[in-house]
Formats: structure tokens, sequence, C-alpha cells
């Protein structure tokens, strides 16, 4: 596997500090950034410069360009971006807090927009790069009580769709990573709404029973967190990028019934369609 440049966000934790690993381990050089970087303080001394690390908050888009525009002038060329920092919010639409609504935009679908932008000049500069942004079978299906994080979630994916034909002239490549449930600490963080008792009689009241009965609902997800570092680490050697991957079983079974059902439905209005034509 031949040697790259790395650029990853949301690296401290989770996915993001498994490919790291995985990227160090095998020789790559990773530039890597979060909230708190002492979190990288062992990789750091272990790998010495073969690791760039700074502070960002991807929700602050002045530091976002500053760090994109730093990674590029001092690490030198970036082959892959990995667009990863992101948390989910549970809760009844309307229970959500406008800070809860704010931070699931911000973090999960304005983040990644800007981040893209800030690459695009130095890809472009370079003769291309490849983009892979953390993303989720959610941005396929939806589930009860996760309105916002699915609205995040489709929302960076249809900014990304429409993107890809844009910038590969360029010779810019962009993937959409879209695991089921993976076994890392996202079910531990989530940002949970307070139940509104309304509510309780309702599927969302079930998921919050369901929340306050356990510490993390991926503690046993079915997703191996280190395979799907792997996975998203080999999607960058394949030529052309995809444009989607969907990792998990459960994943592919979930975004396969949800098209399938979609199709089933747009075809059942087949004339009601063609009815309004001239």
């Amino acid at each position: 596997m031949t040697s790259k440049a790395w650029f990853v966000t949301g690296a401290s934790a989770g996915i993001g500090r498994l490919v790291t690993e995985q990227l160090l381990a095998g020789g790559h050089r990773v530039a890597a950034t979060a909230r708190r970087p002492e979190a990288l303080l062992d990789l750091a001394q272990k790998y010495g410069q073969q690791l760039w690390t700074a502070p960002l908050d991807v929700t602050d888009t002045n530091a976002l360009r500053q760090v994109v525009d730093r990674v590029f002038r001092e690490v030198g060329r970036v082959d892959v971006v990995f667009s990863n920092a992101d948390r989910g919010a549970v809760g009844g639409a309307e229970e959500m807090t406008d800070a809860a609504i704010n931070e699931q935009i911000a973090l999960n679908m304005t983040a990644p927009i800007q981040l893209l932008r800030a690459v695009l000049p130095h890809f472009r500069a370079q003769g291309g790069g490849r983009f892979i942004q953390t993303s989720t079978m959610g941005a396929h299906i939806t589930t009860p009580g996760a309105s916002m994080y699915h609205a995040s979630k489709w929302g960076v994916e249809g900014f990304l769709e429409s993107v890809i034909p844009e910038v590969a002239p360029f010779g810019v490549g962009i993937t959409m990573v879209e695991p089921g449930a993976v076994r890392t600490t996202f079910g531990a963080n989530l940002n949970i709404a307070e139940p509104m008792p309304e509510y309780a009689g309702t599927v969302v009241g079930q998921l919050h029973q369901y929340l306050a009965s356990t510490d993390s609902v991926t503690a046993e997800a079915p997703g191996d967190p280190n395979k799907v570092a792997a996975a998203i680490i080999a999607s960058a050697y394949t030529e052309p990028a995809p444009r989607r991957l969907a990792l998990g079983t459960d994943s592919y079974e979930a975004m396969r019934n949800a098209l399938t059902s979609r199709i089933s439905e747009l075809d059942a209005q087949k004339e009601v369609a063609a009815a309004i034509d001239f």
C-alpha cells in the first residue's frame, strides 16, 4: 500500500482515532485535529514528526480555514482528507432545544461543507485528492427521535452528491462512508433531549426509556470499529472513488430496503406523475 498523507478531523476518539492509529502504523503521514489534541499526545510521542496535530473546533469556520491552510503549507501535499467529526442528538422534534438543533447542523452538515470548500483550492493546485466523509446508514433511513441527526446527514450527502461532478475534472474524488451501528463511544456521547411527558406513550417515550436503561446504545453494536477503519483507509486506494461505502450487514440491509421501498412507492405513482404533463 503506497504511503499517502492524510488529514483527519475528529481524530481523538472513535473511528477517527482508529484510522489515525492504523495510518501511522502503516507508515503514512497524518495531520490530525481534535477539540482536545492532548488526547493524541501518546501517538505524537510514539510517531514524532510522522504526526502533525492541531486543536480544532470544526464548527468555527474561520479557524477551520486557517488550519486547512496550515496543514497544506506545513505538511505539503495531502492526498486524503477524512472528515470525521460528528455527534448524535436524540429526542422528539418538539423536545429539541434550539442549541441542540444548531449544533447538529453546524457539526454534521455545515462543518463538512466548509471543510471541503477550504480544501478544494489546495486539491486543485496539487492536481487532485480524495475527500472521505463520515456519514451513516441514517442518511437513507430514519428513526423516530433522531430527526435532526438524520436531517444533518441527509443534508451533507445532498451537498456532496451535487459537488462530486463539479470537482471530478480536477481529479478530486469524494466518498461517503455509511456505517451501521459500530462499537464505539458514539452512543455514550449522545445529546439527549429532556423528555416531555406528553410523549411518554409514544415511540419517542419508548426511546427515552431505552436510553435511560443503557450507558451506551453502541456498546454491543455489531460493527467492528477496527474493520471499519481499515475499510475507510482501503477505499482511498480504490479507483474511481466509490461514491458510497456501506459498512456492516445492518447498513447494507437497511439501505437496500429503504431504496427498494422508495422505488415501489415511486412506481405506484407513475400514472399520476404522467397525468400532469402537457
